[in-house]
């Protein structure tokens, strides 16, 4: 059995504070939980954590809709801040992003929420979890390759989806539901979006049928072999009154989100490799 790595530094949450072996380690500069409601042996899962604010909001989709701008539903968009309508990687790589980690330039995109007499509510930010998929050894996953697009959920759902797809919460607590909870005011509502983590190893994209990609579960199958990091994105919206509430792609069950890979790529292998393939949990490190 392959031996776990231990960070000798501090850890608050099991989030480890500083650099895990020195500056070597993850150089993610937004600190983060990790995500309560799966953990590995001893209440640890490895996993890097990416904080981003809004960085605009858009009816465009460069992975269902590209080069179709004004088409889509209504987007917020997280990172990223000239994603849009066109799915041109090199115009898109090293722009300028609403995340804390300044070398994140990948873009995070979901419906936007609405209330029930239609008025937008804004998110209030997104904490993006990178992690080992179901049954996958941390040492086996690599990064996605620039450019890859993925979409988790469906926009055409007219009954929940699974928590382990789509769930619900309060704040970072970990109780999940299918549906949005009625929250406190100091908690906020959350959406957890789970993407697939198993890729064909051949296409960037399929543009929305999901084909190049599949979900592990207890490892990756023959067709899908290629075990990529797992991202978990978490959206945080203020505290609301469930009732009524939709989204842009229709009713609250329709809920699902976009990533498009443009990280700066040699950040993205680091911190896969100095994170994920050593099975550590990275917060910041200075």
């Amino acid at each position: 059995m392959r031996g776990r790595v231990v960070c000798a530094v501090a850890v608050v949450a099991t989030v480890a504070l500083g650099a895990c072996g020195g500056t070597s380690a993850s150089s993610s500069d937004s600190e983060g939980e990790p995500d309560p409601g799966r953990v590995g042996p001893q209440g640890r899962l490895a996993q890097f954590i990416v904080h981003c604010e809004v960085s605009h909001i858009a009816f465009d989709d460069p992975i269902v809709l590209p080069w179709q701008p004004g088409k889509s539903h209504q987007h917020q968009f997280f990172g990223n801040a000239t994603a849009d309508s066109d799915p041109g990687y090199e115009r898109a790589v090293g722009a300028d992003t609403s995340c804390d980690q300044r070398l994140d330039t990948a873009s995070y995109w979901s419906p936007t929420l609405l209330d029930a007499t239609g008025r937008r509510i804004d998110s209030t930010g997104l904490t993006a979890y990178y992690r080992p998929g179901d049954g996958i050894d941390p040492a086996d996953v690599v990064a996605y390759p620039p450019g890859f697009m993925v979409i988790a959920g469906d926009q055409a759902a007219d009954e929940p989806q699974g928590q382990d797809v789509i769930a619900w919460g309060c704040g970072s607590g970990a109780r999940r539901e299918d549906r949005p909870p009625t929250c406190p005011d100091d908690a906020g509502l959350r959406l957890w979006i789970t993407f697939p983590d198993c890729w064909d190893e051949s296409r960037l994209t399929s543009f929305g049928s999901g084909a190049h990609v599949r979900y592990s579960d207890d490892g990756c199958p023959a067709s899908h072999p290629v075990a990529l990091p797992q991202l978990q994105m978490a959206i945080d919206f203020p505290a609301v009154d469930p009732e009524g509430l939709t989204l842009s792609s229709g009713s609250i069950d329709s809920a699902h989100a976009d990533f498009w890979n443009t990280w700066d790529q040699d950040k993205l292998e680091r911190e896969v490799a100095l994170c994920l393939n050593r099975d550590l949990v990275c917060g910041i490190s200075g």
